[in-house]
This record gives C-alpha cells, structure tokens and sequence, in this order.
C-alpha cells in the first residue's frame, strides 16, 4: 500500500492561543491557510490528510533548551515575570510575556517534532507544519517571536535516527538559531537565504559564515539586497542549492518558507511573489527525499495564508498554473484584494535597483562557489 503523499499538521487546539492583539506575529495563519484550502476541496482527500500535533514533554525540549529557561517560560506563562526574565530575551516587543505563550510553544513546536517522526516512520513523503518555523529561539533565550526552536528539535530528531539532514530556511529573516545550534556539526547542512543582516534583524548570517570545525563548509548563507526578485533568488537557488544536495546526498531536507519574503510583507523589503517558492519547490521535490516544510514569518496574514496553501497544493501535486491562475479566484478565497487565484501577480524590480540586485547576487553566489564548493568537491 502506498503512503499517504502529505500530512498537514493542524489541530483546533492551537486556533485557541493568540499572541497579545499588538504583536504582528498571528497564530491565525494556519486556520486561515487551512480555511483557504478547505474552500477550494485541497485540503485533504486521497493524497493528503491531517495531522494533529503533540505538544513536547519537557525531556524533549531539553534536547536542545536549557532547564532554566524552559523553568522561565512556564513560570512566565503563569504570570509570574520578573526583571531577570529579561535575559532570556522575555517581555520584549518581539517576544512579549502571555498567559497563552508555553502551552502554544510546546504545541506548535511539537508539530515539527511529529512532522519528522511521520518522515520517520514512513507514514508520508511530506509533512507541512505552518504553526511551526521558529528558528531565532536559543538554547536559553527568545528572539524573533521565537521560544522554542521547533527547527533545531525537527532536525535533532531526524540526525538521532542517523539521517543526514539538509535545512534549508528561506524565511526573509536569517535563521541564526538554527546556525549556531548546528554550525560545528556535518549532521545537519543548513542554508539560508535571507534579507541582508545590514538591513533587517537579526543582523548577521553574511556569506562568510560557513560553519567551523568539523561543520565546516556545511553553513550557507545567501544574503539579498532590498528589493531582490522572484527572477534573481531562484537564479540564484538554482546554481547555490542543487549542487550541495547533489555532493551532500541528505537523507531528508527541512524547509522553512517563510512568506515575509512577499513584497507586501510589513516588516522586511524584498520584492518577491509567492510564485518564487511554488516554482522552487518541484526542484526538491524531484529528489524523492522525505520533507518536512515549516511556516515561519509572514506578518501580511492574507498573503501568507495564500501563500502557503499554494505551497501545499505544490507538495500534494494538485497545482497547475491554470487551477492556480484562473480557476481559484477571489469568490472562493474571501477576498476583495486579489480575484486572480492562489498565485501572486508577477512583480519586477527594474532600473537602477535592478542592476544593484544583480551584481550583489553576482557576488555573493562566486563568493560561495569559492569558499564552500570546493570543500565538497563541486567545481
């Protein structure tokens, strides 16, 4: 009998925790990307099907967390928060201090988690968590809307089980949780390509960081000019990413697709469509690897929901340009913004901008194909 293609990792239990209304991060995406999909009969059928997730014991967060800090956010969550909470990088604007924070954390985290043990176990080819993806979280400290890092967890568990694991993270925001957890060690190869850290937070991951010790050469980072381009990331995906799955040969790959990469997105400034990831997607897909795909940022909800569940309709193999393009449109999607369909319109940055793209692209790729390729033997 033939696995079921894709699981979507969802359950009613997480519709029922928010961040405070102030916070740009929405936990609502996930119901809204799964109500999207519903409307148009994608959500589950012959080759897809829900999954609920199960919320992480404290053994299992101590994997990666320290006990004290996992002590931090219970006790946080219980209303009880003191100055000192303030070193975990708790009570901030970007990880604000919630009576709703620990259980959701260890839920949509755990969704990550039961993700790789349904790779595993065989049970799917594909799994999607959207409620998980916090890859700024350290081992003792938030960051980025980020408590517990669902990414370092996924992968620790698929590497326990002798997997080789290829993270690869296109959130617009650079995964440095998942980095430094991860940068001495040939286990997991993490790439991320992401908005330049002399622009946007978390002010790091430039392209000379490329692991150290035995994980050296196993680190990638692309980092994009303002105003990137669906037409320059993906030239740039392509010469980048399918030569080091090629000589790394993993055993399962880990993606993160973050949709603040949308041009609309609010708090980043690429210039990118959702098409970008929907049209990178089948190059992976064609390695026949198990994947585990995570959510991640996204603070346009509409657009990331949209976003996603055309992510979804990629991996269940039910997108054609013309379903997504025309036969999908706004009737269907609840919206008064866009009639088109699932798939962004097509944007371009052009002039002078255009031309500051491209050769920023330009380098950073030789940059990489110098310093990284020749460590795996790619010429």
């Amino acid at each position: 009998m033939q696995p079921v293609r894709a699981a979507f990792i969802h359950s009613d239990a997480l519709e029922r925790f928010h961040y405070p209304p102030s916070c740009p991060f929405k936990t609502e995406r996930a119901a809204m990307t799964k109500h999207i999909l519903s409307s148009i009969g994608c959500y589950t059928g012959a080759s897809a099907m829900e999954i609920p997730p199960k919320a992480l014991e404290d053994a299992e967060l101590l994997r990666y967390h320290t006990k004290d800090y996992i002590a931090a956010l219970k006790r946080v969550s219980e209303g009880e928060f003191s100055a000192g909470d303030l070193f975990y990088g708790l009570g901030t604007d970007d990880c604000p201090v919630f009576r709703d924070l620990f259980p959701y954390a260890r839920l949509a985290a755990g969704g990550s988690v039961t993700g790789a043990r349904l790779l595993l176990d065989t049970i799917v080819r594909y799994a999607f968590n959207p409620s998980g993806g916090y890859h700024h979280a350290k081992p003792a400290a938030a960051g980025g809307f980020c408590y517990i890092n669902d990414v370092v967890l996924a992968c620790q568990e698929l590497a326990a089980r002798g997997k080789k694991v290829f993270c690869l993270d296109l959130d617009v925001h650079h995964g440095n949780g998942t980095q430094e957890a991860f940068y001495g060690d040939p286990a997991v190869f993490t790439v991320s390509f992401h908005e330049s850290g002399a622009t946007l937070f978390p002010w790091g991951g430039f392209d000379n960081e490329i692991g150290e010790g035995r994980g050296k050469g196993y680190n990638v980072n692309v980092p994009l000019l303002p105003y990137t381009d669906d037409d320059a990331y993906c030239a740039a995906f392509k010469e980048i990413v399918p030569p080091l799955i090629d000589a790394y040969a993993p055993d399962a790959i880990v993606m993160e697709i973050g949709m603040d990469v949308l041009s609309v997105d609010p708090l980043a400034h690429l210039k990118m469509t959702n098409n970008a990831v929907a049209d990178l997607l089948p190059l992976l897909m064609r390695y026949e690897l198990p994947m585990l795909v995570l959510g991640g940022g996204g603070y346009n909800p509409e657009s990331t929901a949209r976003g996603w569940a055309t992510a979804w309709c990629v991996l269940c193999g039910r997108e054609t340009e013309y379903d997504m393009s025309i036969g999908m449109g706004g009737v269907f999607l609840g919206s008064s913004e866009w009639q088109a369909g699932l798939r962004d319109m097509r944007i371009y940055t052009q002039g002078e901008e255009k031309r500051k793209v491209n050769e920023h692209m330009e380098k950073v790729v030789e940059a990489i194909k110098k310093s990284v390729f020749p460590l795996h033997g790619i010429r």
